[in-house]
């Protein structure tokens, strides 16, 4: 008699047998209440796991897909796509990459977030995490810290487009950055008032808690 292999494995043609016009529903393996039986089971489960109406999927949750897990009877409802390749999609939302690694990749018309930090005062720590490319008015002899820390990685680039303010004069040092030449040759900053802007940046090929920072003038005076 037949009954269901869902969803323990895939049905065939002989458990999900389909009658014709002249089959006896008495005849083996066609007995009407087991062909019922086992379609009924076979909907039942396939419903659950799919979820109608008002009623959830089986394991699913929002934004979720189905997963094939390699076996017979091992989809289920994941959040995550593992060993999937995408030929192509476009983006409608942020991506966060959780510091993966993307290899072979080739960049065409990308930016980077521009974060606008405001004054400085005397005193700013910089976070790479609000942006790679920051703006800052100076208005304050002003101490830079350079980020650091476990999340910071090995590579990590970062801009500074600095401003003097209405009054001018300010001055800027950074700590932990090496310069070429030597300490002695940091920058001095631009000091005219309002009009004063200078590029400086910075990358670190170490990163992490004890970073080592090597600093380059871009441009200075770009007024």
């Amino acid at each position: 008699m037949p009954t269901a292999n869902y969803p323990t494995s895939l049905d065939t043609t002989s458990t999900q047998v389909t009658p014709t016009s002249s089959t006896d529903l008495d005849a083996s393996g066609f007995e009407h209440d087991q062909v019922h039986g086992a379609a009924s089971t076979a909907l039942i489960a396939l419903e659950t796991k799919l979820g109608i109406g008002a009623a959830p999927a089986s394991g699913g949750s929002a934004n979720s897909i189905l997963m094939n897990g390699g076996t017979p009877g091992t989809t289920s409802w994941s959040n995550t796509i593992t060993g999937s390749t995408i030929a192509g999609a476009t983006l409608s939302g942020a991506v966060v990459g959780a510091d993966q690694i993307m290899s072979a990749v080739t960049h065409k018309d990308y930016s980077e977030t521009v974060y606008a930090g405001g004054n400085t005062s005397t005193a700013v720590t910089l976070d790479e995490t609000n942006g790679n490319t920051q703006t800052w008015t100076v208005n304050g002899n002003c101490t830079f810290t350079m980020p650091s820390g476990a999340g910071l990685q090995a590579g990590t680039a970062l801009t500074l487009i600095l401003t003097q303010d209405s009054t001018g004069s300010r001055t800027g040092t950074f700590t932990g950055v090496k310069w070429a030449g030597g300490s002695g040759n940091a920058p001095t900053l631009t000091t005219t008032a309002t009009t004063g802007v200078d590029i400086l940046t910075f990358i670190t090929f170490n990163g992490g808690s004890s970073p080592v920072w090597y600093g380059f003038t871009a441009g200075a005076d770009m007024s």
